[in-house]
């Protein structure tokens, strides 16, 4: 019984230290991926912000159709840059929880949650996804651990 609890206490104790690896690079990798894509359209697309900008919130309604979607477009891109290289990794979460819920708001609100009539599922696991980066940082595997590790005492 000891031996079994032994090897219960090592499998957890491993459990623990890959924790603060692997699960936040998944996540980052995962949203860079999803961020990224969304990028690219919109870089190699045609602005459709026009249709939406009255429904935008505010401060967002009030800035040209033009300058939000290069907004949009660069935050995606250079924020999933940063989810990947783990790199000023919770300013880019920030911004794109902000570009999340805007989205949420004017595009994706009024048609429910089913993510195939364009609802709101995608942002909200978005929203979710993007919640552990925000609060517990990127993990070990990101350069922000290893400027935190080299120039911070707590870290």
């Amino acid at each position: 019984m000891q031996a079994i609890m032994s090897l219960g206490c090592s499998i957890y104790s491993f459990l623990d230290k890959l924790g603060t690896w692997l699960p936040q690079l998944g996540l980052r990798f995962l949203l860079a991926y999803e961020f990224w894509e969304s990028g690219v359209e919109k870089f190699n697309g045609q602005n459709w912000f026009t249709d939406f900008t009255g429904q935008f919130p505010f401060p967002f309604n009030v800035i040209p159709p033009d300058i939000s979607w290069f907004l949009s477009t660069w935050s995606e891109l250079l924020g999933a840059i940063a989810l990947v290289i783990g790199l000023g990794t919770r300013f880019a979460t920030v911004s794109l929880i902000i570009l999340d819920l805007v989205a949420w708001y004017s595009v994706h609100a009024e048609h429910g949650y089913n993510v195939c009539s364009n609802g709101f599922k995608l942002p909200l696991m978005y929203l979710i996804l993007l919640l552990p980066l925000l609060f517990m940082g990127p993990g070990k595997a990101s350069l922000d651990h290893l400027l935190a590790k080299r120039f911070c005492k707590a870290a």
